[in-house]
């Protein structure tokens, strides 16, 4: 979740196509960046809003219900750290420490 604040607080955003696929660049104080495709999400075996829409994971736990985890969010004019049920389907993008 932290992290993820991070993102939000700190790094600019920019909506791109890279390779055909849309999504956010986020770029960094120091001037790195990273590429968050818009991947959509998943309810049961359907895929909604891939292309316009990305939600990725975080490994924190939601405290008011144990369902849910914090996640981070897109689209081409805004993003958001919030919360989600676990149940749906969202994009992880593994961290090294």
């Amino acid at each position: 979740q932290d992290e993820c604040e991070e993102l939000v607080e700190e790094c600019e955003w920019k909506w791109m196509k890279k390779k055909r696929v849309w999504g956010m660049r986020v770029t960094g104080p120091n001037g790195n960046s990273i590429f968050l495709p818009a991947a959509g999400y998943r309810y049961g075996s359907s895929l909604d809003d891939a292309g316009e829409y990305g939600n990725f994971w975080s490994s924190t736990p939601y405290e008011s219900d144990s369902d849910g985890a914090f996640d981070l969010g897109f689209s081409s004019d805004f993003h958001y750290v919030g919360w989600s049920y676990r149940s749906g389907g969202q994009s992880v993008r593994p961290v090294s420490e």
